[in-house]
């Protein structure tokens, strides 16, 4: 039975356009005051990103690289001035099941009730735990029934068969995420929502924005390791003098002419996120 509607879960479902953001922990291995200094940035840009109409996605082993915990410092730092619906935690499978079954239990008990469950990048860091993401989310709704569940799709693979992902009775999810697009590849997107649109799938689909802060091509190839990168588009885009909001916007204004409302940005950055996050939504005019 999938569990209650929770804010989160609500304002997925709303038609409103929603503007979300993915924010990544510190990764391991800094030192104390690195990492502190971190956190402190992101408390303050997760605070106030809070004040506005959007969510707060927070990664889990980002791209492969290990991360710390996000949990623990979400709930003791952020509990008193934002509210858990704002922000959902990602799990990815790269982890002990019984870690991540105490996690999902501990999330609940916080009052982050929605969260991201992926599988996690096979080619680096740990093993997962389990082989497929629906595997660890059908764990978790048998032992944590009151959690809210998103999933993952890739729009820039074969369309029949990440729409047959989310149609499976396995998926277990409420909504799901999306592969990083771009204006560059928006027909690839449009043939992917018109699939699954053909297909009858309702799950809300936040589709992933990534804000490009220059065109260093050594960047953006190591970029390209993780996620598909139009390189020469975006390169284009800057020796056109596009400002990196403007080029943000342009793609959540492709979306959006071909039926996507909501979209999360990435690379945001840990310091003020809120003010590019600010940009963006001017750009988009």
């Amino acid at each position: 039975m999938p569990p209650a509607v929770g804010p989160a879960l609500a304002r997925l479902r709303d038609p409103r356009p929603l503007i979300a953001v993915e924010m990544r922990p510190p990764q391991v291995g800094l030192s104390a005051a690195q990492s502190m200094n971190t956190w402190i940035d992101m408390y303050h840009g997760v605070g106030r990103l809070a004040k506005r109409d959007t969510i707060v996605f927070i990664t889990d082993n980002a791209v492969g690289q290990a991360e710390e915990e996000n949990l623990g410092h979400l709930a003791s730092n952020l509990a008193n001035d934002v509210s858990p619906a704002k922000v959902v935690p990602f799990l990815t499978a790269k982890h002990s099941l019984d870690y991540c079954l105490k996690y999902a239990a501990r999330a609940v008990s916080f009052g982050f009730d929605t969260l991201t469950v992926l599988g996690g990048d096979k080619s680096v860091g740990p093993p997962r735990c389990v082989e497929y993401a629906w595997q660890l989310r059908k764990e978790i709704r048998e032992r944590v029934p009151g959690a809210t569940l998103g999933g993952w799709a890739n729009p820039l693979h074969d369309h029949s068969a990440q729409v047959d992902y989310l149609l499976q009775q396995e998926f277990t999810a409420e909504f799901y995420l999306t592969q990083i697009v771009s204006h560059h590849n928006i027909r690839e997107v449009e043939r992917f929502l018109a699939e699954a649109r053909r297909r009858g799938v309702t799950y809300p689909a936040v589709f992933g924005v990534f804000h490009y802060m220059s065109a260093n091509r050594w960047t953006l190839e190591r970029l390209g390791r993780f996620f598909p990168v139009p390189i020469e588009g975006v390169t284009k885009d800057f020796a056109a003098g596009l400002k990196p909001e403007e080029m943000t916007a342009r793609t959540i204004r492709a979306l959006r002419d071909v039926g996507v409302e909501k979209v999360y940005v990435s690379n945001l950055g840990f310091k003020r996120p809120d003010e590019r996050y600010r940009q963006i939504v001017e750009a988009l005019g």
